[in-house]
């Protein structure tokens, strides 16, 4: 057998990859039909069914949903939150992990079980929106940021990936009189960026997804993120008429240039704005993500 591999294995590879395969074809599939309904006209949608690629591409609704006022605000309150939200949980995390890591540290098992307990029981929504109101966070940018700051689950990947690095390279700075904030910030971070690259990415999506929070905690419509003005055109059609420039039966539309736009393109024009930035940032961390997720999660 190739490499040494039994039949068992081969068999085992094959479903293996087909699995993935056929997994990766219905993630793939309707992101594809999404993009050639945006860069469709009309008339082109009409019977077009399931299509991957665009037989006739106009950015027209592309042109339509940048043109929406509330965006750009949308877009800068989402790359704040994104950019301070993921900067303070990876520091936090990745600080409340190193001292767990260590089996001299005073009560470890009683911070580990705390944050085993959290991590399946919370307080809920009415209890998380009194404290947010009682610590004077609503309608604050601090209220989409600070309640989700730690995950007890990714502090565990972290711990046990900070377990597994070699206790001989702390034990040499010790000698040399390094405390553990050195150690941490010299030995500790630069040696876990595979683990931190799976954190920084868990984080950001999460941050950039997110939007209940914000519907719940923010008041004021300028503070809004963008997955909200997202939400909200896809279920107003008073917006898609905006956008449309259409004050008459929203299923005619506009004509402009002789290319037709219809409420299919608009959303999915608007699913692509919001999704593709976030896509950008997985090819920079991909090549950590495999070894820092593997690491974290074999180690007890």
């Amino acid at each position: 057998m190739a490499f040494g591999k039994t039949r068992g294995d081969l068999i085992f590879d094959f479903f293996n990859v087909l699995l993935l395969v056929l997994f990766s074809v219905t993630i793939l599939v309707p992101f594809l039909n999404q993009i050639t309904i945006s860069l469709s006209p009309a008339r082109r949608l009409e019977g077009l069914g399931m299509r991957i690629f665009p037989t006739e591409v106009t950015f027209t609704a592309y042109r339509r949903v940048l043109e929406y006022p509330g965006l750009y605000s949308g877009y800068l309150n989402t790359i704040l939150r994104t950019v301070v939200g993921t900067t303070m949980a990876t520091l936090t995390m990745t600080a409340m992990a190193y001292p767990l890591s260590k089996r001299t540290f005073i009560l470890r098992h009683l911070w580990t079980s705390l944050l085993v307990f959290v991590m399946f029981f919370s307080g809920g929504l009415i209890p998380s929106y009194l404290l947010m109101r009682n610590l004077g966070l609503i309608d604050t940018r601090w209220a989409l940021i600070l309640p989700i700051l730690v995950s007890p689950f990714t502090v565990f990947i972290i711990r046990n990936f900070m377990m597994s690095l070699p206790v001989s390279l702390e034990e040499s700075l010790r000698i040399d009189g390094a405390h553990d904030i050195t150690i941490f910030f010299r030995l500790v971070l630069p040696l876990s960026k595979p683990v931190i690259a799976v954190v920084v990415l868990w984080t950001a999506v999460g941050h950039w997804n997110a939007w209940f929070d914000s519907m719940i905690y923010i008041i004021d419509p300028e503070k809004q993120v963008v997955q909200i003005i997202l939400r909200e055109i896809l279920t107003s059609q008073e917006l898609l008429r905006d956008l449309l420039d259409d004050a008459a039966i929203l299923a005619m539309m506009e004509e402009e240039e002789g290319i037709y736009i219809i409420p299919e393109s608009l959303k999915a024009a608007m699913l692509m704005v919001v999704t593709v930035p976030i896509l950008c940032v997985y090819p920079f961390l991909q090549r950590h993500f495999v070894k820092g997720i593997m690491l974290g999660s074999l180690r007890g």
